[in-house]
Order: C-alpha cells, then sequence, then structure tokens
C-alpha cells in the first residue's frame, strides 16, 4: 500500500487510469454474470446495465481536453464518437439514428445515446477498437495521459467483447439521456476509503477462493482414495489375468491333446470308412445289376401274362359267341316246334273236315299225303337239328373242358412269377437293411464330428474370453491414466488458484456503485398534450387520427405509425412508428449476424 499512496503522489494519472480499468472489469463482470442469471433480455432499468453506461461513461471522460464555446468551456464526448462512422461505414446507422432521435439537445445526450445503441447492437468492442486504432485523431480530443491512448483502453475494448451474449431492449429518449446526472463522486479517486473497499472486496474474495480451495482439497482427497482403490483393482485385475493366462495356457495344451488325439481316430474313422465305402459300393453295384435282371424277368412275365389275358378274352368272345349260336339254335327248336304244334291241330281239324266232308275225302288225302311228307320233312330236319344241337353241346363240354386246362396252367404260371417276385422282394428289403445299416453309421460318425466342432467352438469362446478379459485389462490401464491425468489437473488447478489469490491480493481493487439510479423508462405521452405528429409535424384533425407507439409511448399520424413488430412486453405485433421500426429492426438484424 505505500507504493499505491507514493504512486498516487507521483502520477495521479495513472492511478486514475487503473481506478477506471479495474471499475470497468468489475462492471462488465459483473453485467455479464447477472445477465446470465438473470435470463433474459435486458431494459433501461437493469442496475448493473446503468452501472456499466456510468462506468463507460467515466472512462471515455477521462482526459477529454476542454472546448471553448459561444456558451463557455465544456467536455464533449460526441466529438470523438463522432470519428467511428468516418472510421467503420457500418457504424452509419446508428450515428444518423441518433441525430434523428427528437428530443435530443446536447452533445452528451447523443453520446449516452450511441452508447445504447451500439451495445443493442452488439458491436460496441467493434467500434470503440476501430477508434483507438486512430491515436492520431483521438489525440484532438484527449490528452496525451488519457485511457483512451494508454494500454489501459485496448483492455477495457477487449472487455466488452463478452457483452456480445447479452441481448438488451433499451429506450433511447431524448429528454431522459439529456437531463440523467452521473454520479461519480471525488471519493472514487479518494485513496483512503478506495483501500477500504477494496479490503472488504479481497476479504470477500479470499473467503471465496478459500471455500473452493477446501472443496479441491476434499475432493483431491476422494480422487486419491479412488486412485487408490483403482491400483489396488488393478493389482487384483492383474493377478485374475496372471491366473487366466496360465489356465488359458492349461486350457490351450488340453485342447490340442485333445484335438491331435480326435485327429487322430478321425483319421483312423476315414481309412476304416473308405474301405467299407468300396465293400460296400461293389456289394451295392452288385444288387443294382441283380435288380436290373430281375426287373428285366418281370417285365418278360408282365408280357407273357399280357399274352395269356389276351388269348383269354378271345376265348371268351369264342365262348360268348358260341353260346349266341346255342341260344338262336334252341329259339329255331322251339319255332319248329310251335310249327309243329300248329300242324298238328291242323292235322285234327283236317280230320276231323275228312269226317265230316266224304267228298272232300280225296282232296283231304292227298292233303294228308303232303302233310306227311312235309311232316317227314319236319321230322327229319328235326333230327337234324338234334343232331347238331348234340355236337355243339359236345363242342361246348370241349371248349370248358380246355378253359379250365388253361386256366389251371396260367394260375400255376402265375404262382411261380410270384413266388420269384416275392424272392426278389426280400433280396431287395435285405439290401435296404444293409443300407441303412450303413446309413446310421455314417450317421454316428457325422455326430462324433459334431461333437467335436462343439469342442472346438467352446476352445475358440474361451480364447475369446481371454482375449476380453485382456481388453478389460486394457481399458482399466486407460482409466488408471486418466484418473493419474484428472490428479494432475487438479494439482495444477490448485496452483493456479493460489497465484491468482496471491495477485488478487495485490491487484483486485473497488469501486463505489452509483448512488443514483439511472431513472429511464417508457413515458405514454396523454393526447390532450399533443396536437401534432413528432414526426411529421403535421396538425391533428378529424382525418388525421392520433395513434401512440407501443414503443416510445409517442403520439405519431398514421402515415408515421403504420408499422407493426413484436416487442417483449408484448408477442404479438402491435403499431410503433417509423423511427422505433427502424431501431427495432437494426438491432434484430445485428443479433442474427
Amino acid at each position: 500500500w505505500r507504493k499505491l499512496i507514493c504512486a498516487t503522489y507521483q502520477d495521479p494519472m495513472a492511478v486514475e487510469r487503473a481506478n477506471l480499468l479495474n471499475m470497468a472489469k468489475l462492471s462488465i463482470k459483473g453485467l455479464i454474470e447477472s445477465a446470465l442469471s438473470f435470463g433474459r433480455t435486458l431494459d433501461s432499468d437493469y442496475p448493473p446495465l446503468q452501472q456499466f453506461f456510468v462506468v463507460m461513461e467515466h472512462c471515455l471522460k477521462h482526459g477529454l481536453k476542454v472546448k471553448k464555446s459561444f456558451l463557455g468551456y465544456n467536455k464533449s464526448l460526441w466529438g470523438p464518437l463522432e470519428l467511428v462512422e468516418k472510421l467503420c461505414p457500418e457504424a452509419g446507422e446508428i450515428a444518423a439514428s441518433v441525430r434523428d432521435l427528437p428530443g435530443l439537445k446536447t452533445p452528451l445526450g447523443r453520446a449516452r445515446a450511441w452508447l445504447r445503441l451500439a451495445l443493442m447492437q452488439k458491436r460496441l468492442a467493434d467500434y470503440l477498437r476501430c477508434l483507438i486504432t486512430r491515436k492520431d485523431l483521438l489525440s484532438e480530443f484527449y490528452e496525451s495521459s488519457a485511457v483512451m491512448l494508454e494500454e489501459e483502453g485496448a483492455v477495457i475494448v477487449g472487455l466488452l467483447v463478452g457483452l456480445n451474449v447479452i441481448d438488451a431492449n433499451l429506450c433511447v429518449k431524448g429528454e431522459d439521456l439529456d437531463t440523467q446526472q452521473v454520479v461519480c463522486k471525488s471519493a472514487i479517486l479518494d485513496q483512503k476509503n478506495y483501500v477500504e473497499e477494496l479490503n472488504r472486496q479481497l476479504n470477500s474474495s479470499v473467503q471465496g477462493l478459500q471455500g473452493r480451495v477446501d472443496s479441491l482439497e476434499k475432493s483431491n482427497s476422494k480422487l486419491i482414495e479412488e486412485l487408490a482403490i483403482a491400483k489396488n483393482n488393478i493389482i487384483k485385475l492383474q493377478e485374475e489375468n496372471h491366473q487366466l493366462r496360465s489356465e488359458n495356457s492349461v486350457i490351450v495344451m488340453k485342447a490340442q491333446q485333445r484335438l491331435e488325439a480326435t485327429q487322430g481316430d478321425v483319421d483312423v474313422e476315414l481309412n476304416t470308412y473308405k474301405q467299407s465305402r468300396q465293400g460296400l459300393d461293389e456289394m451295392y453295384n452288385e444288387a443294382r445289376r441283380q435288380l436290373r435282371e430281375e426287373c428285366q424277368l418281370r417285365q418278360d412275365v408282365e408280357n407273357e401274362l399280357v399274352v395269356q389275358v389276351s388269348m383269354k378274352q378271345e376265348m371268351e368272345m369264342a365262348m360268348k359267341l358260341l353260346e349266341k349260336d346255342i341260344h338262336e339254335k334252341q329259339d329255331t327248336l322251339i319255332g319248329l316246334r310251335h310249327q309243329l304244334d300248329e300242324v298238328k291241330a291242323i292235322n285234327v281239324e283236317m280230320y276231323q273236315k275228312m269226317q265230316s266232308s266224304d267228298d272232300s275225302l280225296k282232296q283231304k288225302n292227298e292233303m294228308i299225303a303232303r302233310l306227311e311228307e312235309k311232316t317227314n320233312q319236319i321230322t327229319a330236319t328235326m333230327k337234324q337239328l338234334e343232331q347238331r344241337l348234340q355236337e355243339a353241346e359236345k363242342d361246348r363240354s370241349q371248349a370248358e373242358d380246355g378253359m379250365r386246362k388253361f386256366k389251371q396252367h396260367f394260375a400255376s404260371k402265375v404262382d411261380g412269377v410270384l413266388k420269384q417276385i416275392t424272392q426278389r422282394e426280400k433280396q431287395m428289403l435285405q439290401i435296404e437293411t444293409d443300407l441303412k445299416i450303413e446309413r446310421e453309421w455314417r450317421q454316428t460318425l457325422q455326430n462324433d464330428l459334431e461333437k467335436e466342432q462343439k469342442t472346438v467352438l467352446q476352445l475358440r469362446t474361451e480364447a475369446q474370453q481371454i482375449i476380453g478379459l485382456k481388453k478389460e485389462f486394457h481399458r482399466l490401464q486407460d482409466e488408471n491414466r486418466q484418473l493419474k491425468g484428472v490428479c494432475e489437473e487438479q494439482e495444477k488447478a490448485l496452483e493456479e488458484l493460489g497465484y491468482k489469490l496471491s495477485e488478487s491480493k495485490l491487484k483486485i481493487e473497488d469501486i463505489k456503485e452509483a448512488n443514483k439510479a439511472l431513472q429511464g423508462g417508457q413515458v405514454w405521452l396523454k393526447d390532450k398534450d399533443a396536437t401534432h405528429c413528432k414526426l411529421c409535424d403535421k396538425e391533428f384533425s378529424i382525418s388525421r387520427r392520433k395513434h401512440h407507439c407501443r414503443n416510445c409511448g409517442e403520439i405519431f399520424c398514421n402515415a408515421c405509425s403504420d408499422n407493426e413488430l413484436p416487442l417483449p412486453a408484448s408477442p404479438k405485433p402491435v403499431r410503433v412508428c417509423d423511427t422505433c421500426h427502424a431501431l427495432l429492426l437494426q438491432r434484430c438484424s445485428s443479433t442474427a449476424t
């Protein structure tokens, strides 16, 4: 503190620059932290934001040269801020908007409006960076030891980059900005009060850092315990890995021995299978040859059977023809008998007529003679027919005897063929049983091979499990390395915290907060207070109605306020004036970029 007090007596401008730098650091840091915890768009009434604008105004005013004017001597911030428009063309819109704002009468009010619009556009750091790079132009407005011309100005501009994460919706009204009184008492430069406030801030920061150190020590002890547990687990896993390796080697040796034994058994069984297969193939070929011969013999027997069946059918047809001829002859014989009966009846009638008529006796005798001749002829024919009938009956009996003998001969042949077929079927059944035995033997060999393959697969799965255990061991080694890295990083963090704590005891300085909060906000203008449009200055009438802007609260005509945009207070689009419409669109475009 003696050095600090000596420095205040030696170079008061340097002390003021250091104080302003510390004030800017604290205000920017507090604004960012509170805005992130606030979680929504900031407005003009937000206290940390008001404090930030007060600090920025003091930083820009530091070392500002006094300008002569008609009203006397004054310090104007608007002069150096107007240079930004020339150095950075993107700032032309903000400067034009500031000039067009109604109600701004003082250069200080324009400078304050410019700062708020640049913050809403998220380009404040860029614009001030362009400004401090041209020290030849700033030297016209600032003294050589001012903040904007020294290294502290570059540090403050670098800190302003962090404000790009903040969304702000500020009410820029000329009357408020002109009438705001920035309170920064002489106590800011009062070293005694400054040292006391610095001590309070250092004590609070030391307590916070001490709590963090304690928590880090606790976490470090926990990590050391976990590291010891992990080391013990690694040692156990290494022992288990050695055991598994030894068991794996034993299992591999047993598997190799089993594989060699099974390979020898398989080779022997394969040789026996080949030999038996060769003998079975010979037996199978002989059986197939016999089966072909039997099939040929069966085909010949079937052909002969077909011939015999055709002969039997022909004999049956001949028997049917003979039976038909006999039936016809029997019909003719019955007809002749009927004729004979008729002739006998006629003879009786003729005999009666002969007795009754003596005159026609001769004629009747002649007729009788004729009838007798006819009867003789008929009897002769009857005899011939009876002889033919007897011959036909003899032929029929002979045919029946031949048919019976043929049936007996054919039945004997069919029995012989059936016996041969049954013998062949028995032989085929024997061959099929031999083939079934061979198939069962093959199935047993295949089952043995499948069992051996299963054992090989089990050995492979055991080998894969061993590989998985190796991977798990490597993973545990990697976790051990990571835990060591975490411990080293935490030790480095502890060292850095101790270094920062020692630096904070020497460097952290404090400012007094602004006692008076900036009074701003939207004022709703009454209808009776406005007789002309705020923009076009046309008088209101029955045809030209009054309309309020929902953003600034001023009264405009319909032509100057026919725009609609959503506001933070109203998610639905509401009426805004042309000026607010341009500012809001500019802010939305800057936030989108």
